[in-house]
Formats: C-alpha cells, structure tokens, sequence
C-alpha cells in the first residue's frame, strides 16, 4: 500500500511538473553539481548503482541501506578559478525504527572577490559561497522495496546578497539482488525560496525528476547503468538565434526537428569494471554536457566522458574521479568513505546505538 501511495505520488509530480523552470533560469543551480568522486565518474547523475557508497545516496535517498550505519563520506573537490566543494554526509540505522537516516553537508566556496559599487570603487572583499545541509530517511517495504524521502535547507551568499530555500527529494527503488539489478525513480529539489535575493523575484529551484535503472553481469565484472534526467520536459534545446546567425547554423534549424538530439540530452550512460573485490574503474558519458558545452568547429576532446577509480580497503575507501568539460579542461576530485564504528570498536558508542 506504501508503495502504491509513493507511486501516485510520483505521478501527480509529473502530471503538475511542467511549470517548473528548466536550464539556467532556476536559483541554487550548484544542487545539480555532483558530490562524490563516485557520481563524478559515473556521469554526474546516477540513482542506481550497485555499490554500497553513501555518498550516492546524497542524490537518491531510496540508496540508503542499513549497512550504511556509521559509513561516512569525506570529499573534497577542486573547480576552475579557485573554487572549492567540500562534502560530508554520515549513515545512522535505527533497529527500533527499522529506518536509516543520514545527514550530510554540500558546501562551495568561491573564494575572495573585490566587492565595489556600480561606478567601479573597491568598498572591500567578500567571499561568496553556496551549501545545502539535508537529512535523509529511508524504509524497506517487502524484499526488495526501498523508499526514502530527503529534507534540505539551502542558503546561497554573495556580499549583500543572500537567500535561502527549502526543499525535498522523493526516492523509490525496486532491488532485485537474485539476477543482480536495480531501478529507482525520484523527484529531486520541490521547494521554494523562503529568502529572496535583494531586489529580485523569487525564483524556481532546479526540480528533476530523474528515472534509472543499473544491471550487473553474473558472469563479468561489469556493472551497465543508464539514467534519464529532467524527465519533466522532453525539449530541453536552447536555440540562441543570434550565436546560430552569426556562424551560420540557422539556415537548416527549422527544418530539422532534432529527435535524436532532443531524447539524448535526457540519458546518462555509464560502466563498471570490478578488479577483483578490491578496485572498482567508472566511465561515464553525458551527452548533454558534451553537446551544450562544445565549441563549433573546434576540437572537443574528451568533454562530456567522465572516468574513476575506486580502491576498497576493509577500513577506508578511496576515491578518485576526473570529469572533462572542455577541451583540455577538467577537474579532479577526492573522496574517504570509511565507517566510523570500525575504529571506534564493536563496543563503541556508534555501534551499541545503532543496535539497540
């Protein structure tokens, strides 16, 4: 009956999701950034994967699972030009509730920036900065039902400018461990400002609603994912007339209808190669970044693919993933998964908690 109801859910989101607004127009953008090293390789979006990493489910609360008790995350991530992204989001099972819960923090620093008026005088620095701080609580329902829903505050501070929002995730996700595949559907970011920017509107926050689906071969070390994003809209195309006039792209734009185009733009594809139990490898390739971020007429190397390695150590994880969005271009991030009861001891505090 849970299910049903989360269900009916899902399609009323749908069904009333159209006025959301889509691409650069939304506030708080830097919620669609990805988190962990993990995500990173895998595409930037995935809700599916395989792999008991907590960080995956700051995306997809229906991730959470009690063996995620104590597991935390710890990532650091560099930009361009300075900017910095730190993470930190922890698991908690609670036997008495038959729920997990989880905590975590996404927090982007831009750095010191002159702070001057409108005629150009320096009045002083600021540090501008954006952070998302959430809690997440899922539930099984049956054997291989996971639902879970994600509450976050987001605050967003440039100098003077400030403003804040509130927002949740739904997730559902159907496991099937016997032949080794999942699928999960969530909606991601329904919300409002609660604060406005000063002298602005308010603005709608990034919502997605996202569908995906991850098989693990029996007889390979190969797990194969595929993601749908911004399900919401099916054209998400931005047709600049002045860039498509000045280089010539225009005179075929109203005979063309882009359907191949238009469908890809939704879909993230994504690999992993497990090297024993040990190290795992990711590639991912999103469409979408490659084509809105290539350059006409110029070499485009490797944007769009993304690619990481994880190495899995019985205390502590380490990831590593690199994401190409230009020519030349791209940035790299780490990430720790460690448990913490694994160093506090069978009889620590953490873990008599989480088991009584």
């Amino acid at each position: 009956m849970k299910i049903k109801l989360l269900i009916l859910g899902f399609l009323f989101i749908l069904a009333h999701s159209n006025a959301q607004t889509v691409g650069g127009n939304t506030v708080y953008n830097f919620l669609k950034l990805s988190n962990t090293p993990q995500l990173t390789a895998l595409g930037g979006i995935n809700i599916t994967n395989q792999t008991h990493d907590i960080g995956l489910a700051f995306n997809n609360p229906a991730l959470l699972r009690p063996e995620m008790h104590t597991q935390t995350t710890m990532v650091f991530n560099s930009f361009y030009a300075g900017i910095k992204n730190y993470h930190l989001m922890s698991g908690y099972h609670a036997n008495a509730l038959n729920t997990t819960f989880a905590a975590g923090i996404n927090y982007f620093s831009y750095g010191s920036i002159a702070e001057t008026d409108m005629t150009g005088n320096v009045l002083g620095a600021m540090r501008p900065a954006d952070y998302v701080v959430q809690v997440s609580a899922t539930r099984q329902y049956g054997e291989r039902w996971h639902y879970g829903v994600t509450a976050k505050f987001i605050h967003s501070s440039y100098g003077i400018y400030r403003s804040s929002g509130i927002a949740m995730d739904m997730g559902i996700a159907y496991a099937d461990s016997a032949n080794l595949w999942q699928a999960s559907l969530v909606a991601k970011n329904m919300g409002a400002q609660v604060k406005q920017y000063t002298g602005t509107a308010s603005g709608d926050l990034p919502f997605d609603l996202q569908l995906g689906i991850s098989k693990r071969l029996a007889h390979a070390p190969l797990q194969f994912s595929l993601t749908f994003f911004q399900l919401h809209k099916f054209d998400t195309r931005y047709n600049d007339t002045l860039f498509n006039n000045e280089t010539g792209l225009a005179q075929d734009s109203k005979e063309k209808k882009y359907i191949f185009d238009k469908f890809f733009r939704h879909v993230i594809l994504a690999v992993q190669l497990y090297v024993g139990d040990k190290v795992e490898v990711t590639a991912g390739y999103n469409y979408l970044r490659r084509k809105e971020l290539n350059i006409t007429n110029a070499g485009n190397g490797l944007n769009g693919f993304s690619m990481g390695v994880g190495v899995l150590f019985k205390k502590i994880q380490i990831r590593y993933a690199r994401s190409y969005y230009q020519n030349n271009s791209s940035y790299n991030q780490f990430g720790l998964n460690l448990r913490l009861n694994d160093y506090f001891g069978s009889g620590g505090l953490l873990n008599r908690a989480g088991n009584k």
